[in-house]
């Protein structure tokens, strides 16, 4: 069977068992506060465990893309290395919510294997939650007897907390659990050693294809578990390990999931892929490799065509660190010193064309997005490089190596002879040379031995902090700096390297540290009704709420039963208001979000009677102005689609109360021309002032067939809101709130456009009140101008005027600096000093800025052998300090003048840098100067 036809039969069975099946959610998860990525196939359901919605149907079954890579749940350095981990993962899940349980779980699931599937029975193990004494959970006996109906006892093992207890996290639904093992070894092994003994032992082949959760309990947060009123049942099957075994593969990196794009890979790269190399083998990176990239790319294709970007934060971050991992090693093991991991964004789009066909529909923004970030770190990993070789260039170790180097040695090359030659140690200073870190890295071999013969007497190692280095700011991962370590004879001081990225988690940590506290129901129906849409003012009552401390505050949550706060969604903030009291007494709402799909609303306080009926009322001046933002956006968007072309699609928003923003597909910056045509379409669309067309509960495939824009990435309901303004302009999908005619928005304007990311950009706008004083404030600016213009009839001709005038007088003050430079030169260059073979000149001078200095200093190198030049001046009331030495002198006498102007800053307080023959410090203490040009001579 191919692997479309496994996914196939496994929908099939379920539906014939009643199951309705649903879509996969995005892999993106945008209101669970809890999670970056579905990592489970349960996600989407979260709520309906939770108690927090109701199920739609009794039964369903999915298959669902999913993303385990951090948290607790983190799997990526084991991606590659071994054969059936992965990032971006299928799982096949069948749920029942409050429907059957254990006994149909169980049976079906043996079904579908065995007689549907027709997996060998003998290969099979189960797993049973064996009981805890500390939560006083029994063994799960009924689990343990549904199996017997089916597996011989020998093949029913038990599981301890770790293996076998599903718990959402710290709090919430969890329960026993079942897993199914498949045994994969030859027939010889399975003769030797019981599977039995290998399963949960991370044997490679003895692996977990099938998790069976019985829902039973609620965890709470004293870790107490409470009985659930509603049994459940959550399965996760693991697509890829199910199609190896029904493929007879012992990787599932060889069934045809991932064999059309590892033979891709290997076909461009020119190396064999050996699925069969082990560690150590000469293949065996190259394998590994091959293994990343086709697992890498699924991960970050599916992820940015469910809108996520990469970025430097946040789950932005986690997908640039996977696609980093995949460009280091195609650049290190398969030789692509170029681009190429976008390449296989289409192959991949064609392979799930018909299963997810989000990816199909934006393949060439994916394979975009993905380029232009491989030539980033294409950059960033030279620079990575070179700063590598800068640690090691300035080690003990390779100084002394450079140091103890005779040029009469027979057994070195003339290339590294001249490399090492171009090295001078002297005391603390090192001279180098920039070709020194591409021979190194090119002929590491060569280098190896000589360096090791020096490193026995010498610390040879990369620190902890440098290693970190490499890791945060140049995406460097810890093994690539070992391995570049390795090959030169160093070592990594990895504790070092773990004690500071515990620093920098510790530092995540306490400033996003939530605690949480555990609901207090006060009314047993959870169901929210959100009145929001047509009024700013409900009475309602107070569902639940709990305590949650974040950052040293505390704050409330409350869920009422009827609201017309807006929970923040889809780029719109969440609403602010109060809740006023009977008795008088009034509660700020300071935000409104989502969670789970419940609106819950943010206070400082509790009220003094928590039971009464309330006022919830929306503060409406704000969300006026949130609403003219809002519905200003759909206009933008419809806007841009007729200026720039229908590939236009919105890749992320923010709507607020000050202002809109906008980030959109297309691979070129708008310019000022198209930016005009964008707002003058809205503008003319605002004062037609067309009405609203609310349409609510509409069939998604209805709004889908009849044109309506959707968004990727967005989970959407069975029902929609299509929001319509003119049916031949603006008609999208969207559940936030709008005005009720676009004249209310009064005036838009665009304020900036800009890039955000490979393929997106930005626009920023505002609207109403905002933009009104906008335009005041630039009618302020301009009458202003004409007033220090004395009011001419064409400002932009009198500015040109004025910058041209501005640059005449620059050009002649430059001239007469020049002269004055020219002067200088001649009059220094006779105080020149000659000591131990160096012309060493130090004064002050009376010049107006840094670049006369420089160009002073040039001219005095020209006609002054032999030189060590210091100079001094006060440049904007700042001391300043020049150093220039020639390229000789440099080399015979060992000296820097970076390292000697950091030690002459000293004087003034203040620090410098720069090359060895020319650098330049500031400070702040003027007073120091003349201390300055005292001490340069003891250089010489």
């Amino acid at each position: 069977m191919t692997a479309n036809e496994i996914r196939k039969a496994f929908l099939d069975f379920f539906a014939s068992k009643g199951h309705t099946i649903v879509p996969s959610a995005p892999i993106v998860v945008k209101n669970d506060p809890t999670l970056m990525f579905t990592n489970a196939g349960m996600n989407q359901f979260k709520d309906i465990f939770l108690g927090e919605a109701p199920a739609k149907f009794p039964r369903v079954a999915d298959t669902q893309r999913c993303l385990r890579v951090s948290g607790k749940h983190n799997d990526l350095e084991e991606v590659g290395i071994d054969t059936y981990h992965h990032t971006m993962f299928e799982m096949l899940g069948n749920w029942s919510f409050g429907d059957y349980f254990k006994k149909e779980a169980i049976e079906w699931s043996w079904e579908l294997l065995t007689d549907v599937l027709k997996i060998d029975k003998s290969r099979l193990y189960v797993t049973v939650f064996e009981g805890d004494e500390k939560d006083g959970l029994p063994k799960d006996q009924e689990a343990y007897d549904f199996w017997k109906l089916y597996v011989p006892e020998d093949h029913i093992l038990l599981g301890n907390k770790k293996d076998n207890f599903w718990e959402m996290g710290e709090t919430g639904p969890c329960g026993p659990c079942s897993e199914i093992h498949y045994d994969n070894r030859p027939a010889d092994e399975v003769a030797k050693v019981s599977g039995a003994t290998l399963v949960n032992a991370d044997d490679p082949q003895v692996i977990e294809i099938w998790n069976n959760v019985f829902m039973q309990f609620n965890r709470l947060k004293d870790g107490s578990l409470q009985p659930l009123p509603a049994q459940h049942v959550d399965t996760g099957m693991g697509f890829e390990r199910l199609v190896r075994v029904l493929q007879g593969k012992s990787s599932n990196y060889d069934s045809d999931v991932f064999s059309p794009t590892i033979a891709f890979i290997a076909e461009k790269s020119g190396k064999t892929y050996n699925a069969d190399a082990k560690p150590g083998d000469a293949d065996w990176s190259v394998a590994v490799a091959m293994r990343v990239l086709a697992d890498h790319i699924r991960a970050v294709s599916f992820t940015i065509a469910d809108g996520q970007l990469p970025s430097n934060n946040k789950a932005g971050y986690v997908i640039r660190r996977i696609l980093r991992r995949a460009v280091r090693y195609q650049y290190q093991y398969l030789g692509f010193k170029e681009p190429f991991l976008n390449q296989l964004v289409p192959l991949l789009a064609e392979q799930f064309k018909g299963v997810f066909d989000e990816l199909w529909e934006q393949r060439d923004f994916v394979q975009r997005v993905i380029l232009e970030e491989e030539i980033s770190f294409l950059r960033t990993l030279e620079r990575g490089l070179q700063k590598f070789m800068t640690y090691v260039m300035h080690s003990d170790a390779f100084k002394a190596t450079v140091a103890s180097y005779q040029m009469s040695g027979e057994h070195h090359t003339d290339a590294f002879k001249a490399t090492v030659a171009s090295y001078q140690i002297s005391g603390q200073q090192y001279i180098s040379r920039e070709n020194i870190t591409d021979y190194l890295l090119n002929h590491l071999n060569e280098v190896n031995g000589y360096v090791k013969s020096i490193n026995s007497e010498h610390f040879a190692t990369i620190t902890g902090e440098e290693a970190f280095e490499l890791s945060d700011t140049y995406g460097f991962p810890i093994d690539l700096t070992e391995l570049l370590a390795r090959e030169i004879g160093y070592t990594v001081d990895i504790k070092g390297f773990n004690d500071a990225l515990q620093a920098q988690k510790n530092r995540s940590r306490a400033a996003t540290s939530i605690d949480t506290g555990d609901w207090v129901q006060l009314k047993e129906d959870d169901t929210v009704e959100f009145t929001g849409y047509d009024e700013t003012e409900t009475i309602a009552h107070v569902v639940k709420y709990r305590k949650v401390t974040a950052r040293g505050k505390e704050q409330y949550q409350i869920v009422l039963d009827k609201t017309p706060f807006y929970a923040e969604s889809g780029g719109q903030v969440g609403d602010t208001g109060e809740l006023v009291f009977p008795d008088g007494e009034v509660v700020n709402v300071t935000d409104t979000k989502k969670e789970n799909g419940l609106t819950v609303h943010f206070v400082d306080k509790l009220p003094e009677d928590i039971d009464d009926a309330l006022t919830a009322i929306v503060d409406s001046e704000r969300r006026n102005s949130i609403m003219n933002n809002h519905s200003a956006t759909h206009l933008l968007h419809a806007a841009m689609k007729q200026v720039l072309g229908a590939h236009v699609n919105q890749k992320g928003s923010l709507v607020n109360a000050d202002y809109l923003r906008f980030d959109f597909s297309h691979f070129a910056k708008v310019t000022d021309e198209e930016l005009e045509r964008i707002e003058a379409i809205v503008n003319e669309k605002v004062r037609e002032n067309i009405e609203l067309k609310e349409e609510r509960n509409v069939p998604y495939n209805v709004a889908i067939s009849s044109g309506v824009t959707a968004l990727f990435g967005e989970k959407y309901g069975d029902y929609v809101r299509v929001i319509t303004f003119d049916d031949q302009f603006s008609k999208e999908l969207c559940g936030g709130t709008h005005i009720k005619a676009t004249g209310h928005i009064g005036f838009f304007k665009i304020i900036t456009e800009s890039a955000v990311a490979a393929g997106v950009r930005r626009i920023e706008a505002i609207t109403g009140i905002a933009a009104e004083n906008y335009i005041l404030e630039q009618n302020k600016l301009v009458n202003h101008l004409k007033e220090l213009l004395k009011n001419p009839k064409d400002i932009s001709k009198s500015v040109e005027s004025l910058l041209d005038e501005n640059n005449l007088l620059k050009k002649s003050l430059w001239k007469i600096i020049e002269e004055k430079s020219s002067g200088l030169k001649t009059e220094l260059a006779s105080k020149a000093e000659f000591i131990n073979g160096v012309n060493f000149i130090a004064q002050k001078v009376d010049l107006p800025n840094v670049d006369a200095i420089k160009n002073l200093a040039y001219q005095i190198k020209d006609i002054v052998p032999h030189l060590f030049l210091v100079l001094t001046a006060v440049i904007g009331d700042k001391p300043n300090i020049t150093v220039m030495i020639a390229e000789n002198v440099v080399k015979d006498k060992g000296l820097h003048a970076g390292n000697i102007v950091k030690e002459l800053a000293k004087e003034v307080k203040g620090g410098g840098g720069g090359q060895p023959f020319f650098a330049t410090a500031g400070g702040s203490d003027l007073s120091g100067l003349d201390n300055v040009l005292i001490k340069a001579k003891a250089f010489i």
